[in-house]
């Protein structure tokens, strides 16, 4: 989603070497020729450059392990058009001068952004050509700048480009710059992404096909145009109750679910490992007492705020009490989707998630001064399915026939955070019914593996599977598919450096993560069941 959403992309050294030094030079002359059908290109800048790893640790496919020193590339920065369209697109393409292993990666996006260069330099540090693209409205600019044509009017190849259009035209670009440079095609290419870049990636499997041949898609930020709606559901539950929580009264609840459910997989660690057998019941905790550190004080958890959590656990509601989407799972913080801002533990107000409120306000209601405070029961209603008529078909990204990437001979491996605090985790798993009803054996080209424990993409006290590149590489290059994932929970993870790495094999669905007994913080005390 935003940049938070990070530690998608951890890729291991790379056992596969290629050609090593490009055949030709550096310069403007070597890519004169870069073009696509469908593009006018205005420029292509092109220097050569040593690019460090990223000082910023909150960045989208950012490696579990700093790098350090640089790497030389040949960087080129391609801006052009789609005629007709009044576009103005930037794709940047980083080519290693002397350290090529031979692959070409596409790099993700995150929240509204659809990419960035800085991507690159992490996949660079491993010895990937790599391409990312701006989508057509720049890195930093605000989702405003780039919505609207004009108020009322939605922006339709601005989107268009975000979605999927831009992915594609930074595929094609970034292999044929590839051939200019180094004489000859990559023999791999892989997409990584987390969040919008594992919508992105499942874009390319569904729409392009045959541009990777293994796609590693993170937390996807599927079902866009139901999900993005049913984000801001916890502030319209805040609205009918008139009451707006605080973090702590909301973090109290999310302990006592945690505290609930804990041990129903044999270990006491934090985790709901089995989320559906966990019933808790917030309203059995009203009248508790919890100590508060911002702001300081005491208060005693109030029914209102146990509803509130219920019905986020529950999910998005249409005026008739039937479901429009799934809730968050009883272990993610429930103060990123109903968050709120207060002057004291009793006076607070609405602050909804930007990501929700922006699509509520400048793709549906079109209008920039709209005031999202305002919608109740009924508006979000119809607002929820306004938003699936208008733009399940550009941006949804859930279409389940996944015939052409299996033809195509390509691999994909999605795994998804149960702890996730943005993207509803159970969304990722319908999809993932949906394309094995329609192919049973999907399994033998598409993956998907809960995470338990591990929010949005990074984070949390589970088990973060690091070197799911190297996995998905193995599938596609060696045959080998993957029986687990491996992962890790680190101490930066939890929080406390006293706490001992914990070791685990994540299992594809449907299978769950048993404890069978000894040490939990190995492997081999395990097994998918």
């Amino acid at each position: 989603m935003i940049s938070s959403f990070a530690y998608c992309l951890a890729v291991a050294q790379l056992g596969v070497a290629a050609a090593a030094a490009s055949t030709k030079s550096c310069t403007a002359e070597t890519f004169s020729s870069l073009d696509l059908p469908n593009i006018k290109v205005s420029s292509v800048d092109v220097t050569s450059k040593n690019v460090a790893w990223p000082s910023t640790s909150d960045l989208l496919n950012v490696y579990r392990v700093p790098k350090n020193g640089t790497v030389a590339v040949c960087q080129l920065t391609v801006n052009y058009t789609h005629p007709g369209w009044n576009d103005n697109v930037t794709t940047w393409i980083s080519l290693p001068l002397d350290s090529w292993n031979g692959r070409f990666a596409g790099m993700g996006g995150g929240g509204y952004t659809t990419g960035e260069l800085v991507h690159n330099s992490q996949a660079a540090f491993e010895g990937f050509a790599a391409a990312s693209t701006d989508g057509g409205h720049g890195e930093s600019a605000t989702t405003e700048s780039w919505a609207l044509a004009s108020e009322g009017n939605v922006n339709w190849p601005n989107l268009n480009d975000f979605s999927s259009v831009a992915l594609d035209d930074a595929a094609s670009l970034g292999k044929a710059a590839i051939k200019m440079f180094y004489g000859h095609p990559a023999k791999y290419s892989y997409w990584n992404g987390c969040s919008t870049g594992g919508r992105q990636g499942h874009m390319m499997a569904q729409r392009y096909p045959t541009q990777y041949d293994g796609i590693l898609a993170g937390a996807p930020a599927i079902n866009w145009d139901k999900f993005i709606p049913a984000e801001y559901w916890p502030q319209v539950m805040m609205k009918e109750l008139d009451y707006y929580p605080s973090s702590c009264e909301m973090d109290a609840l999310t302990q006592s679910a945690i505290s609930a459910c804990d041990e129903l997989d044999g270990v006491k660690d934090g985790i709901i490992s089995m989320e559906g057998l966990c019933h808790f019941d917030p309203l059995t905790v009203v009248g508790k007492t919890v100590n508060c550190t911002s702001p300081n004080g005491t208060i005693k958890i109030s029914k209102k705020a146990a509803q509130i959590a219920a019905a986020i656990w529950a999910g998005a509601k249409a005026s008739d009490g039937s479901a429009l989407w799934y809730g968050l799972p009883y272990e993610s913080p429930l103060t990123y989707l109903g968050g709120t801002n207060c002057m004291s533990l009793t006076d607070c107000e609405s602050l909804p998630f930007t990501i929700s409120s922006d699509w509520i306000k400048l793709f549906l209601q079109k209008n920039t001064s709209f005031d999202v405070s305002t919608i109740g029961y009924e508006e979000f209603d119809t607002l929820f399915r306004q938003s699936v008529n208008e733009y399940a078909s550009a941006i949804g990204t859930r279409d389940p026939d996944l015939t052409r990437f299996k033809n195509a001979g390509g691999k994909m491996i999605t795994w998804h955070g149960m702890k996730d605090q943005l993207i509803f985790f159970n969304g990722t798993e319908h999809y993932y019914r949906q394309v094995l009803e329609h192919d049973p054996k999907a399994h033998d080209f598409y993956r998907f593996f809960p995470a338990p424990g591990v929010e949005q993409c990074r984070g949390g006290p589970g088990w973060y599977p690091g070197e799911s590149m190297k996995a998905l590489m193995d599938w596609v290059e060696k045959g080998i598919a993957p029986e687990t994932l491996k992962a890790i929970a680190t101490p930066s993870a939890t929080g406390d450096a006293q706490l001992p790495l914990r070791t685990a094999g994540l299992c594809p669905w449907p299978k769950v993560m048993t404890f069978v007994g000894g040490n939990p913080n190995k492997a081999s005390s395990f097994v998918c069941k």
